[in-house]
């Protein structure tokens, strides 16, 4: 009994420190991965280097994949520019995030099991829903990979393409030529040229090389996908709040597109009367307990960058020279696989 009433008495005791109506989930320190990146004072972020993705043009990065870092630091600094971006090829995007080089990876191979438990890193959601699909020429008038048979196709050699490939047509029991070539880049010079019928790589790869080619608007990317690669953020094991932050950070922007808060409109809908909106932007409740940042971080990632589609469209979308439609990548109810839970 008496210890029971120690402890109520220190209880008690600390928040009568903390003061009237402050929420002791708010005293939340910075964990490790955090507390680095406020000393250091700018996000270390490790990205491919693919058009729409991320590309570095006259020393300005740009592209989905920065869009997101940028997101991640407006949600610590309230500044999008307060990041480091580091280019990196496949063999290095894993060591250099386990080595702490990087905080961040954007997006590294797509998601499997043995990716998020056998090499030290998770995987923080999913921002991107691709996979294996054809690029093929609209001449032929190929509406979807069901109708390609007796064709050429480009590929690059000794990766999971010629596998998907060759299990493709051959449980389709339909017979095609495997044209390999040593890079993808070699791949789709060879289908520009004319040396195939089709060019298989992932969605987003085939995007960037047609936006390449003489006429982009003359081939299209079937919508069938032979794989699923979803991709997404990845962060090192072991630090729970890092983890949290870089992935509320991809909720809150697919909860402000569902929301229809963008950009352009981000400081009209504080006076919102919407209660969801309100919990969103950090107007009511205290949107960074437990994650040792200030309440409007949601706030801050729409105003400094946008919601979902806003960095989709801008980046991969109609309007941007890969011309990607929407499909998987649609929110929820607009027939897409993009969903969050809900920031209350």
């Amino acid at each position: 009994m008496i210890a029971r009433r120690l402890c109520l008495a220190v209880a008690f005791a600390v928040l009568f420190a903390l003061g009237p109506g402050t929420d002791a989930r708010a005293q939340t320190e910075a964990g490790a991965t955090l507390g680095q990146i406020l000393r250091r004072g700018y996000l270390s972020c490790g990205v491919s280097e693919q058009a729409g993705l991320a590309q570095s043009v006259e020393g300005a990065w740009r592209g989905f994949e920065v869009d997101f870092c940028r997101a991640v630091a407006s949600a610590i600094f309230d500044d999008p520019g307060k990041v480091r971006f580091l280019g990196m090829s496949g063999k290095e995007r894993v060591s250099a995030l386990q080595s702490g080089w990087v905080d961040l990876l954007t997006s590294a191979a797509p998601w499997t099991q043995s990716r998020d438990s056998g090499q030290r890193v998770i995987y923080a959601g999913v921002s991107l829903y691709d996979g294996q699909a054809f690029l093929v020429r609209r001449q032929r008038s190929f509406a979807s990979a069901q109708d390609l048979a007796d064709v050429s196709v480009c590929v690059q050699q000794g990766t999971s393409y010629e596998l998907e490939l060759a299990d493709f047509f051959h449980g389709r029991k339909t017979a095609y030529e495997a044209k390999p070539f040593a890079t993808f880049e070699e791949a789709a010079a060879a289908y520009d040229s004319g040396q195939c019928d089709a060019l298989t790589a992932d969605a987003t790869a085939l995007h960037a090389a047609r936006a390449k080619l003489a006429g982009p608007k003359d081939h299209d990317v079937l919508p069938d996908f032979l794989s699923k690669a979803p991709r997404g953020p990845v962060v090192r094991q072991g630090d729970d709040q890092w983890l949290a932050i870089v992935r509320w950070t991809l909720f809150a922007m697919i909860n402000a597109e569902e929301l229809q808060v963008t950009a352009a409109n981000a400081d009209a809908a504080l006076k919102s009367e919407d209660p969801r909106i309100r919990y969103l932007l950090g107007v009511e409740g205290d949107r960074g307990a437990g994650l040792a940042l200030p309440g409007d971080w949601p706030y801050r990632i729409v105003k400094h960058v946008g919601n979902y589609a806003d960095v989709f469209e801008r980046n991969l979308g109609q309007a941007s020279p890969l011309g990607m439609e929407r499909r998987s990548n649609a929110l929820w109810g607009k027939g897409g696989l993009m969903y969050a839970p809900s920031v209350r």
